[in-house]
């Protein structure tokens, strides 16, 4: 039968339908519970090859579970939380060309469809419906569906509900004033997944130095605020808007864009009026600190939508201000144009204000001409700034004129010195973001402060609690475990609300709404209660139903048996065993779900193990829904069979680690599935039996060494499916078997009972090997072969009556001696007519067996060797092949250097000469070295033990 993947794929997906195969319910058997997790998607678009091996991981290991006899839940829903699908709502309601082409041309969403998108749920449900389940079902995601629901549910709306008024209760929840990240558009905060760019974009508080201009305070900004003895002018930009403004009293000089940013950090502001920046241009302004009085230049460099729009220069200590400084001196027509006399700012000179060692007078002067850097265009110019910017942090000592801070390291007082400005009245501060950020809705994003409800994730005592968990839990790879542990350091106020979206409204101020990341943190608890929840009113699920299912009957005063019925439930599946999630998730999401979990949760229910996701790539590049630079999975599953899909995500990397889909390489493995298929096919027999249960007829060593083989497979794929290693189990399942196979049918006369059984066996027990990854053609011909599924099969266990090191040893000889003769033919073109084969002297024997006595140490391994008088009298040709010899067992285990000091080379070498013989179609001969035999190519000396001569003719 040819390989059909749609038609096989299909008729297996109808059947876990219609069974319910992968429903779990708690059992009261001796079966292990296993929960695992992966972060429920935002369905505000569709399915692309970007999730999904994000979703495919984390089957393979519930797959994997099963087989091992465990009860295994593994769930999914639906997140929808925030306002990233209203925003893609107005955006399609308004007919944006952008996103029209978006669900049109990316996602194929019919043209007489679109109206239905016009609602969020119903934007939602669509993709829900026709992208996420029909690509998740199409996978084979061994999925309960049964708990799927939607964080706008009534009855999840609820436990969230629970779960704030307990944070609040536990002084875990906080109000107060605290920086945001602000959509201008939507005038409300947002969070990271709420962002189109600026993702990673930090929060900068910057010094305003409040120079002055007549009776107006001109702020700059800057994040050196140690720095401002050395200002020695200011620049604005000549063609942009500035402002007269009341700044909580005071009057200032802003750029237009400033004053909004400012009325958004808190302040009250009032524009007087409006004044070009030209008009600024010849100016001067005095130092707050000095006293001293610098003028103001044009440039074109000034951004007036970053802080204030008025930048002080430094140029003794900035490479840029100082390029920035030469290149004005350089333009006097420039200057002229702008009413600024080029005699002054000929006559400005750099202020240097520390030394550092390794820098002159003026260290920007030195950075910028042993760089060779001439322009303030130069690419050179960022990096040399960063490092004289951190030599001066880390080592410049502050001149006699700062006073208290006099010889001072800048690193070392830099809080202090700023503490004082402020403190004096010379300073204010200012938020601005580390790089540009815009929602998703388009809208620009700014720092705002605001009066708002914070998570306190600067609780000392909470983050002691959750570094416990980190401590307690697996974390794969095991190097981020660090990464947890530094995001709960830096970790502070958490804003936890926002003024609209979908989702859960705060319980005591319904004028907010709870933000993702927020509602987003224990919701692992509610897959075990969703399908009996909705069994219960929505009224009836208070604050008291759920303390009894949480913390129990005590808890509560008059306990709902049916909250206290639920409780056995959760507690049989919590906790989380293993949870899938992304790299870039640490720093919010999964740090997050640690948090709460302590907090809420006793030590038993705490997260037992994160599981870390790498990045995909698409033939090279960043996936992208917005580029329409993505990959469908009903397109993809269509091409080339959800089984392929599966295998080359698996199998192109860990999971930890980036992938990349290239067609090429996908139709690849679409071709050794179809080849592994094709053979499988071969040994199916007429009535399915299984070879477990079979007597197993007579077995040669040949049959003996790809089943010892078999055993070592089962463990490397065991071992690294528990160490999460998916590609490594499947590499070792499906390639690295399968080079066995190659040798096997070579060497084996397939017509043989043992043979037929081996092969059998040998394909048995690959296949459930391989139905966690590849589970329609494992469980199609695994059912062919024994009567029942691979999946319903027990996972395969080492077999000790079928491992054998010595004839595993024996056979990898043969393969050896046999690509040893291959290569001589081929180097020397030679038909040979006979092969002679030399096996090492008994002399060099005994020096591997002081080897093996002493270990692979050349010292210890001439002691024990010259405690024998033969080997003695060799002298320096023991020592040379001692030295050979340690190489050879370096990286090798004790058991196989054992094995190989009780292997008899010539033996095996002779038992193969039939097959030798067939291979290169001439006669073979065995010889030992110290036999005195015919050695016409004067080859025999060249044998040494596991490698022998060999000679041609």
């Amino acid at each position: 039968m040819d390989y059909d993947p749609q038609d096989v794929e299909e008729r297996w997906r109808e059947r876990w339908a219609e069974t319910g195969r992968y429903e779990a319910d708690p059992s009261d058997a001796d079966d292990e519970p296993t929960f695992i997790t992966v972060p429920y998607p935002y369905p505000s678009g569709g399915m692309h090859m970007g999730h999904v091996r994000t979703y495919t991981v984390p089957d393979v290991y519930a797959r994997y579970r099963r087989q091992r006899g465990d009860n295994v839940l593994f769930p999914i829903a639906w997140h929808v939380t925030g306002t990233p699908i209203i925003g893609a709502v107005e955006r399609l309601k308004k007919g944006e060309e952008e996103q029209l082409s978006v669900l049109r041309d990316t996602y194929d969403v019919p043209e007489d469809t679109l109206q239905d998108l016009e609602t969020p749920m119903g934007y939602a449900r669509y993709f829900i419906e026709e992208h996420y389940k029909r690509g998740m079902k199409s996978l084979g995601l061994s999925i309960d569906w049964r708990r799927e629901f939607t964080t706008n549910d009534e009855r999840y709306s609820k436990f969230v509900t629970w779960q704030y008024e307990t944070l609040r209760d536990r002084d875990r929840l906080e109000k107060g004033l605290h920086p945001v990240k602000y959509c201008t558009n939507e005038e409300q905060p947002v969070t990271t997944h709420d962002l189109l760019e600026g993702e990673e974009a930090e929060y900068q508080e910057y010094t305003l130095i409040r120079f002055g201009l007549d009776d107006a305070v001109v702020p700059m900004a800057t994040l050196r605020p140690e720095t401002v003895r050395g200002v020695t002018n200011a620049y604005v930009d000549p063609d942009a808007t500035y402002v007269r403004a009341t700044v909580d009293g005071e009057t200032w000089l802003v750029s237009e864009q400033a004053t909004e940013k400012l009325r958004l950090q808190a302040h009250e502001v009032d524009v007087i009026e409006r004044v070009p920046g030209s008009e600024l241009v010849g100016q001067s302004v005095t130092n707050p600190v000095t006293g001293d009085a610098v003028p103001v230049l044009p440039a074109t460099f000034v951004d007036p939508d970053n802080a204030t729009g008025v930048v002080m220069s430094v140029p003794a200590h900035s490479p840029d201000d100082y390029l920035a400084l030469q290149e004005a001196k350089a333009d006097a027509e420039r200057m002229e144009r702008y009413g600024v006399d080029p005699d002054v700012v000929a006559a400005i000179d750099p202020v240097p204000i520390l030394d550092v060692e390794g820098y002159g007078d003026v260290p920007a002067r030195d950075a910028v001409e042993s760089a060779d850097v001439t322009s303030s265009n130069d690419p050179e110019l960022e990096a040399v700034t960063k490092e004289l910017y951190n030599r001066e942090f880390h080592a410049g000592r502050l001149h006699d004129d700062y006073g208290e801070f006099a010889g001072e390291i800048i690193e070392d007082v830099r809080e202090a010195y700023r503490e004082a400005g402020v403190e004096a009245g010379h300073f204010d501060t200012m938020y601005e973001f580390s790089e540009e950020v815009v929602c998703r809705c388009g809208g620009d994003v700014e720092v705002a402060e605001q009066d708002t409800w914070f998570l306190s994730y600067n609780d000392a005592d909470w983050k002691e609690a959750t570094k416990r968990v980190v401590e307690n839990m697996e974390c794969i790879p095991e190097n981020t475990r660090g990464e947890y542990d530094h995001t709960i350091d830096w970790l502070n106020e958490w804003p936890c609300i926002r003024n609209y979206g979908l989702g859960t409204r705060l319980p005591w101020d319904d004028d907010f709404v709870i933000e993702p990341l927020s509602d987003s943190t224990i919701y692992m608890a509610y897959y075990t209660l969703a399908p009996r929840l909705r069994e219960i009113p929505v009224e009836e699920l208070d604050r008291d139903f759920f303390d009894a299912l949480f913390y129990g009957a005590d808890a509560v005063d008059d306990p709902d048996p049916r909250a206290l019925d639920l409780r056995e439930e959760w507690q049989y599946w919590y906790p989380v065993d293993y949870r899938f999630s992304a790299n870039d998730l640490i720093s919010n999401h999964l740090t997050f779900y640690l948090f709460h979990h302590a907090e809420l949760f006793e030590q038993s229910q705490w997260p037992a193990g994160i599981v870390i996701m790498g990045m995909g790539l698409l033939e090279g590049q960043k996936m992208s829904s917005s580029k329409g630079h993505v990959v469908l999975p009903d397109e993809a599953i269509q091409a080339y069979g959800a089984d392929t899909v599966r295998f080359f995500l698996l199998n192109s990397a860990e999971p930890w680690q980036d992938y990349d889909w290239r067609a090429d390489q996908v139709e690849s493995v679409r071709d050794q599935l179809e080849r592994f298929w094709n053979r499988a096919t071969e040994l199916l027999p007429a009535e399915p039996t299984s070879t477990f249960d079979d007597e197993r007829p007579a077995l040669e060593h040949v049959d003996r060494w790809l089943l010892s083989k078999l055993q070592r497979t089962v463990r490397e794929v065991t071992e690294a499916m528990e160490r999460s290693e998916t590609r490594t189990a499947s590499q070792a399942a499906f390639y690295d078997f399968e080079e066995s196979l190659r040798w096997y049918r070579r060497r084996a006369d397939r017509d043989r009972p043992g043979a037929r059984w081996t092969l059998r066996h040998s394909l048995e027990t690959r296949l459930r090997l391989l139905a966690p990854f590849v589970p329609f053609m494992a469980n199609e011909l695994h059912e062919r072969l024994t009567g029942r599924p691979a999946e319903d099969a027990p996972w395969p266990a080492v077999d000790p009556d079928l491992e054998d090191r010595a004839v595993e040893l024996q056979e990898e000889r043969i393969e050896r001696l046999t690509e040893d003769v291959h290569d001589i033919v081929d180097v020397t073109g030679t038909d040979p007519d006979v092969v002679r084969v030399y096996v090492a002297a008994d002399w060099k024997r005994a020096v591997f067996d002081a080897v093996a006595e002493a270990g692979p140490d050349v010292g210890a391994v001439m002691s024990e060797a010259m405690s024998d008088p033969a080997l003695r009298e060799r002298g320096d040709a023991v020592n040379d092949l001692a030295g050979e010899l340690v190489e050879l067992v370096r990286d090798l285990d004790d058991a196989t250097v054992d094995a190989m000091g009780g292997l008899d080379e010539r033996a095996t070498y002779e038992a193969a000469v039939p097959f030798l013989e067939r291979e290169f179609g001439a006669d073979v001969q065995v010889y030992d070295e110290d036999a005195d035999p015919p050695d016409p190519g004067d080859k025999a000396g060249d044998a040494v033990p596991f490698r022998p001569a060999i000679h041609l003719e």
